[in-house]
């Protein structure tokens, strides 16, 4: 049962405010003068409502709604951000329940955390009441973080249940002892001590600690800085960051503009921005087709910080995006040519060249065994234990959606979608539908259950769930043309259930009198050399025709010398008609 609770210092002017839009209007520079706007802006209005009252704050800026989801403290020490039925936290507390006190180990009680230690400032208000760096923890992990550094750590002293650790510290040039939190809360701490270093602009110069350098533009010693930095770019802002940030500006009346601008960070402490475009992708191949799929592979580009992942085009339309340098183009028709460039991108964004183009045709072999789509997962959004819409482009292209979803589970370490009482949807491809395969696993607490397997609206079976991680295949679904697959209809809407790799295989008929001439291919495709082949155990009248129906060449080949001379044809688009003894079938193609 949610425990409620009262404290009337709540009642005042701002208790029911939200963050303004035009909030962060002033700030319009970059470097430390952006930083001294932010010091204007988050001064401005801060009420410090006391020590005692940040119990009550916690209710709301620190309540467990994303792991567990059980109304109790979310302490960054002892949190489990992944849990499952058999691995929750070691331990909880209610809020205002077991508050400290005295303690000898872990689970005794739970008090209130500086960040920045308050005997860097003397105990002064308000940065001892500041919720936005003043954090619950357990009282003995508190008390074994002591007033050192945040910092990295390789051989611990000691770690806490939840894996916190005690140390000397492996990142930068210092090597004092050090703090190390858990990766989930990394980002947090970050942004919370890049907040006190904006917020008590004025003051911070005049304090000493490790993690300071005596200024009050700067403020971090570099290897500090460099580590907040690190941090903040590898564990970005999630949902709940942004509902702790908008709790911690109804209760004392200001935000962590870090939170709401995460690019403030950069614009501030690390000002010269990367405008430098990475090289242009080389030697873009496109070969293996199926009737739905082509391979692609290319070179690496280069660049000066790093290349972050490829766009790929399809027409000149951006499809896809991986970070390899080979990918599989699915989700096509059949007979069709496409011609795909490729663009490398970088962490600012910068885009390069185009690479070259290359075209491919997709096979018309009208088989229903070959995968029309895949999905792993690996784009879902960040992060996030709240139940909410999300929506992602897939492994393929094409946008996926799941409603009352979560995107922190996991199974065996890959990503993979949470849904409660909603549904997941996937995008509209061609080449319908035969066999359908997902794994489910059940987590947390509830019973076995089912979701409907829905395609264009029609029910056409059941995807199984349990405790047990389980791969269900449903066969011959066999719906032609384009389709869309929908899953939903949970038959406990209390069960969290986590999915993984989704995929299903093409379904095309053909008429068994035309199947084996169609599964005949001509390649390569487009083609720059001087002959074309054919996979073939059988002998062929091959035809090419120009555009304007003109017959240009004409030819029978055998199965040991299934190949054409086109080497006095021009650079152009020709049709290529097939034929064995009363069947036949015309391709088009395309000579470079």
């Amino acid at each position: 049962m949610k425990k409620l609770y009262l404290y009337f210092l709540f009642i005042t002017a701002f208790s029911q405010a939200q963050i303004p839009s035009n909030y962060y209007d002033t700030a319009t520079g970059s470097g430390y003068t952006l930083k001294t706007q932010l010091y204007n802006i988050i001064s401005n209005g801060h009420v410090d409502q006391g020590y005692g009252a940040l119990y009550t704050a916690y209710q709301t800026t620190h309540n467990d709604d994303y792991y567990e989801n059980d109304d109790t403290v979310l302490d960054f020490y002892s949190e489990n951000p992944t849990p499952s039925a058999t691995n929750n936290d070691s331990y909880n507390y209610d809020h205002g329940v077991r508050t400290c006190g005295t303690y000898d180990s872990e689970n005794d009680c739970y008090n209130r955390e500086h960040l920045m230690p308050q005997s860097v400032f003397s105990e002064a208000y308000p940065m001892r009441s500041d919720v936005h760096h003043v954090i619950p923890t357990d009282g003995y992990v508190n008390n074994r973080r002591s007033s050192y550094a945040f910092g990295e750590v390789s051989s611990p002293t000691w770690t806490s249940n939840n894996g916190s650790k005690v140390g000397p510290n492996t990142f930068g040039s210092y090597n004092g002892t050090v703090f190390e939190p858990i990766d989930e809360f990394k980002g947090d701490i970050a942004r919370a001590l890049l907040y006190f270093a904006v917020r008590y602009e004025t003051q911070v110069a005049s304090w000493s600690h490790t993690m300071l350098n005596g200024t009050s533009d700067q403020v971090f010693a570099d290897w500090f800085l460099d580590l907040l930095l690190d941090w903040h770019a590898n564990d970005p802002v999630v949902q709940a960051e942004i509902d702790r940030n908008n709790a911690a500006y109804n209760f004392q009346g200001n935000a962590n503009p870090f939170v709401d601008h995460p690019e403030f960070v950069n614009l501030i402490w690390n000002p010269t921005a990367d405008t430098q475009a990475p090289t242009a992708p080389t030697g873009l191949t496109a070969s293996n087709p199926t009737d739905n799929t082509i391979d692609l592979s290319w070179n690496a580009s280069t660049d000066n910080v790093a290349v972050t992942s490829y766009d790929i085009y399809v027409g000149g339309v951006n499809t896809y995006n991986t970070t390899n340098t080979s990918f599989t183009a699915t989700s096509l028709s059949a007979n069709t040519n496409y011609c795909f460039t490729i663009k490398a991108k970088d962490a600012a964004n910068n885009m390069s060249a185009f690479s070259n183009q290359d075209c491919e045709m997709t096979t018309n072999n009208g088989s229903g065994g070959s995968e029309c789509i895949s999905e792993t997962f690996a784009n879902i959004p960040a992060s996030a234990s709240n139940y909410a819409t999300r929506n992602w482009t897939g492994d393929n292209g094409g946008s996926w959606s799941a409603t009352d979803a979560r995107t922190d589970q996991n199974i065996n370490g890959s990503e993979a979608i949470t849904i409660r009482n909603g549904s997941l949807t996937t995008p509209t491809v061609s080449g319908g539908i035969g066999n359908l395969t997902v794994t489910t696993l059940r987590i947390f607490n509830g019973s076995s259950g089912t979701f409907n397997l829905k395609v264009n609206g029609n029910v056409v079976g059941t995807i199984a769930y349990s405790d047990t991680e389980q791969t269900i295949t449903v066969p011959n679904i066999n719906v032609t043309g384009n389709i869309a697959v929908v899953l939903d209809g949970n038959s406990d809407g209390a069960n969290r259930v986590i999915f993984d790799d989704l995929s299903w295989t093409c379904y095309a008929p053909l008429n068994a009198d035309t199947n084996e001439i169609k599964s005949i291919s001509m390649y390569p495709n487009p083609v720059k050399e001087n002959t074309i082949r054919f996979n073939t155990n059988k002998l062929l009248n091959i035809k090419v025709y120009d555009i304007l129906g003109k017959l240009i060449i004409s030819k029978s080949i055998l199965p040991n010398s299934a190949y054409v001379d086109i080497s006095n044809i021009n650079k152009g688009i020709y049709l290529v008609k097939i034929s064995s003894k009363n069947q036949s079938i015309t391709k088009k193609l395309i000579r470079q």
